[in-house]
């Protein structure tokens, strides 16, 4: 029976960062997609990488993310990425974890994040840092990969989460909004749901669930 829900934080409780590189990008003149690049290459080494391992402080990662950039030709300090790490708290999204709660479903969360901005939300306001630690509260247990020193993909960081549960990964749902953070939660053994949209990912939650459609 699948009676335990593990959300990603950024991208799926909050809007994705993605839409604010975009729009950085735009503004910029920058070639699409550019940050993610950056973020994409050498996956496990790279700046972004280190940084969510807190492997290097904040002005380490403004370093070497400028150094990464300027590979490619361009000028992109670190500080500017991270303005655009905290995203705004999707009202539906904090709905379905009150609607899950009330109804005796165990909830995890397992975030990427640096060590950076306020709280595990990475915010860049005391006001927001409260909202966000409000909606943490929700959770019977949160990892961040900045504190842990593991982060997404890798398997340890979703075994550490059935462990803290006392939960077999058959019992869980997970809900990420990147593809390859979903595979190794598949790969164990949990029903794997890649946020595309706030709706969709609902959706998709109440039909794995076996509950009625619209309950969130």
């Amino acid at each position: 029976m699948r009676d335990t829900v593990i959300f990603d934080f950024g991208g799926v409780i909050t809007s994705s960062p993605f839409e604010a590189f975009a729009r950085m990008e735009r503004e910029r003149g920058l070639p699409q997609d550019m940050i993610r690049r950056i973020n994409a290459t050498d996956p496990d080494t790279n700046a972004w990488a280190r940084f969510e391992r807190a492997e290097i402080d904040a002005a380490g990662f403004d370093a070497d993310f400028a150094e990464e950039a300027r590979a490619l030709g361009h000028e992109v300090r670190g500080e500017d990425v991270l303005a655009l790490l905290s995203g705004d708290i999707r009202p539906r999204m904090v709905h379905a974890l009150d609607w899950l709660k009330r109804n005796g479903y165990h909830l995890g969360c397992i975030t990427n994040n640096v060590p950076a901005g306020d709280g595990a939300g990475m915010s860049r306001t005391a006001e927001k840092a409260a909202l966000v630690a409000e909606v943490l509260e929700r959770f019977d247990h949160v990892i961040e990969s900045s504190k842990v020193g593991v982060r997404k993909p890798d398997p340890k960081i979703y075994r550490m989460m059935l462990d803290t549960l006392g939960k077999a990964a058959d019992q869980c749902v997970y809900l990420d909004d990147l593809g390859i953070n979903c595979k190794p939660a598949a790969t164990l053994g949990m029903t794997a749901i890649k946020v595309e949209s706030e709706g969709q990912a609902l959706d998709d939650l109440s039909r794995v669930l076996g509950v009625m459609p619209g309950s969130f």
